[in-house]
């Protein structure tokens, strides 16, 4: 699966950062869905959480953090995947467009690793299948990123902003397909 780069939104884009790739495929024993975001650019002038252990948290948006959202082949139902830089991570379920939100219940934490250099932070994050099984194939995915700077400034990073303002839930914007065959 290539990866497919993300776009900064024009009413919130950061100079540090170079490019924002993602990729979104089944995990190799065909069971877990794997996330893979790549984030080149001047590291130094990022807020990259610090990592602690891994734990589920809320508010991860809030900085840097990767995002997916994935969607049934029909329908509005959808849900959001968080993994932070810190290896803490969230998910949600919706009934809709911002509508019925709730924990995601998962019954097995992602598995989130992280390996960072001087000028290029990479998280992969593997999500079992069991918690999405409520979603028909193929699969509605948006690969989207939040970056804040050292000054408190956010960027938003997405496959397409449907929207003049960042809206990551804008199904608009869930524009990967993901078929159950793709490795």
């Amino acid at each position: 699966m290539t990866e497919q780069v993300l776009i900064p939104h024009p009413a919130a884009a950061c100079a540090a950062v170079r490019v924002v790739v993602a990729r979104a495929q089944l995990g190799p024993t065909g069971t877990a869905l794997r996330f893979e975001y790549r984030l080149t650019g001047e590291l130094g002038r990022l807020a990259t959480p610090k990592r602690v252990a891994p734990r589920r948290a809320e508010g991860l948006w809030e900085r840097t953090c990767f995002e997916a959202f994935v969607a049934q082949s029909a329908g509005d139902r959808y849900y959001e995947l968080n993994f932070s830089p810190s290896t803490e991570w969230a998910a949600y379920a919706f009934e809709g467009y911002r509508e019925g939100m709730r924990p995601l219940e998962l019954d097995v934490p992602p598995s989130i690793r992280v390996a960072e250099t001087a000028g290029e932070l990479r998280v992969t994050a593997d999500v079992e299948l069991g918690a999405l099984a409520g979603a028909g194939w193929p699969w509605r995915i948006g690969l989207t990123a939040v970056v804040e700077d050292r000054t408190g400034g956010r960027a938003y990073f997405a496959l397409r902003h449907p929207r003049a303002v960042p809206d990551f839930h804008d199904a608009a914007g869930f524009v990967f397909s993901l078929d159950r065959s793709a490795r």
